[in-house]
């Protein structure tokens, strides 16, 4: 679980010198969300503006960064950032390297004396933890682990396991979907294999509609986010830290990379995928099939691989 640390054990860590006036790291998340008492890391180009403005007490980095870095900020300089970035995850968050079960659950009266009007199927588990408003409908074989809050009016099909979540009044979530389990994070080192703790939650915004079978990770540093009134299909795969606006609709089989960030009113055809650190603007339209490989300023409307105006892709794919 999270605990405070001592820069200095860090730094000792990562084999550096130690300062002269220690301070301690509270958390460790990314650069936007980072506050005073926190540690970050920034490894990309894309992500330099974010870095100038950060509020982190410190920031694992390389050289090329150095001058990015503002003056609140202590700038841990490493040869392998990512690598001893996962190093000091793991000492602050070791427990959420794995999904783990939920072992104190409640019993079936339990649940009954807890909740108020609520419905549950058979086989139903809840952590004992887990916070679920009024007038829910939760079908059979249902899972809830640690860390979830529900809303009012929300209705779960049966199959589904939740973790790590927070899901608003009335949404709907279809049967067999599996929301809030650990992203696809990792890296090799030396032939040894690193897992990355993934430590954010996913958050579902009201009104909002999530079909069968589907996976939404939850977030590595900051949270995987679906907007208000935003319809999902069945079988539709959501990675770690993706941010999806409001009123938007994607249809079956589309994948969204992680990092991926979707405006308001996006209309996402099947089977396409879009790739990882992507902004994808307001009242996009992505054909089916697609894919998305750059991003898209908003109100523009793409097809093919890789993704092309609307127009020039009918040009180039249908015309004589």
């Amino acid at each position: 679980m999270k605990k405070k640390i001592r820069l200095n054990k860090i730094l000792e860590l990562l084999k550096q010198k130690k300062l002269k006036k220690d301070l301690f790291i509270n958390n460790i998340t990314n650069l936007k969300d980072a506050k005073k008492g926190d540690l970050s890391l920034c490894i990309n180009f894309k992500y330099i503006e974010e870095l100038k403005k950060t509020k982190a007490s410190a920031c694992i980095t390389s050289k090329k960064f150095l001058k990015y870095v503002p003056t609140n900020c202590i700038p841990l300089i490493s040869k392998e950032p990512e690598i001893d970035y996962i190093n000091v995850l793991q000492i602050f968050y070791k427990d959420f390297i794995f999904d783990n079960i939920s072992i104190e659950v409640l019993k079936k009266n339990q649940i009954k004396k807890k909740f108020k009007n609520i419905f549950f199927g058979q086989n139903f588990i809840c952590d004992k933890n887990t916070k679920i408003d009024k007038n829910c409908k939760i079908g059979h074989n249902v899972v809830i682990n640690k860390n979830c809050s529900i809303g009012k009016d929300v209705i779960i099909g049966s199959n589904v396991i939740l973790s790590n979540c927070i899901i608003e009044s009335n949404v709907v979530i279809g049967d067999g979907s599996i929301i809030g389990k650990k992203g696809f994070g990792f890296k090799f080192l030396n032939g040894k294999l690193m897992r990355i703790p993934h430590i954010g939650k996913v958050v579902i915004k009201q009104n909002s509609e999530i079909g069968s079978l589907c996976n939404i990770d939850r977030g590595s540093l900051s949270d995987t986010v679906i907007g208000e009134y935003t319809f999902l299909d069945n079988q539709i795969q959501i990675a770690h830290n993706v941010k999806i606006g409001n009123y938007c609709m994607i249809a079956a089989q589309v994948g969204i990379s992680g990092s991926s960030i979707i405006g308001d009113n996006v209309s996402i055809g099947g089977q396409s995928g879009i790739s990882g650190h992507l902004k994808i603007g307001n009242n996009v339209k992505i054909g089916g099939k697609s894919g998305v490989v750059k991003n898209i300023e908003d109100n523009k409307t793409v097809m093919g691989y890789p993704a092309i105006d609307f127009r020039e892709f009918i040009k180039k794919n249908l015309t004589k």
